[in-house]
């Protein structure tokens, strides 16, 4: 083999191998971060506060914020404990009860929160949206200080809930927050 062939087949082989590389780019193998992002179903082994639970998601706990709505804080040590925050606490956990949760994700949305908690829709096997419920029923607030699909939805149930001084509504002294938003404090309704 003389040197002009040898040059060839090198160049040859090189060619095959920047082809087999970025053939092999093309084919990813999931992360856990994408199977994160998948539709699937849970059991609740904790329930942290009003919107936000832990699931067993495949033998690993993950802490899963409701997207979209923000009930009355009951665990934050920097805060008092949030007129109707037990109220709201324990109105996710009767409703949840022992049922599987369905989690979805919100692709105008984050994957996770800045504390780490996964951001999701979460669904009854009956099909009760937690997230929503918890708005309409008065028991948390639309939560809007970000993008997310079902926000003007939300808004109106807030609305709604306001006007008929549903839960929280008719039980404290809600105070717009720095963000246009509605938040707790721990005044109950005079």
């Amino acid at each position: 083999m003389n040197a002009a062939q040898k040059r060839r087949l090198l160049r040859a082989l090189f060619l095959l191998l920047v082809l087999a590389l970025t053939g092999l780019g093309a084919y990813r193998i999931p992360t856990t971060q994408q199977y994160i992002r998948e539709i699937g179903t849970y059991s609740v082994l904790e329930f942290d506060d009003g919107d936000t639970i832990v699931v067993d998601m495949n033998g690993v706990p993950e802490k899963v914020r409701f997207i979209g709505v923000d009930t009355p804080e009951t665990k934050d040590p920097r805060k008092a404990v949030q007129c109707y925050g037990a109220e709201a606490s324990e109105f996710t956990k009767q409703r949840i009860g022992t049922q599987p949760v369905r989690l979805e994700s919100d692709p105008t949305n984050t994957n996770r929160d800045r504390y780490n908690r996964l951001l999701r829709y979460v669904y009854l096997p009956d099909g009760t949206l937690m997230n929503a419920e918890l708005i309409r029923q008065g028991y948390g607030f639309a939560y809007t200080s970000f993008p997310f699909e079902k926000k003007s939805d939300f808004v109106l149930y807030q609305d709604q809930a306001m006007q008929t001084h549903a839960g929280l509504w008719g039980a404290c002294q809600p105070v717009l927050n720095e963000y246009g938003g509605y938040t707790s404090n721990d005044v109950p309704a005079t």
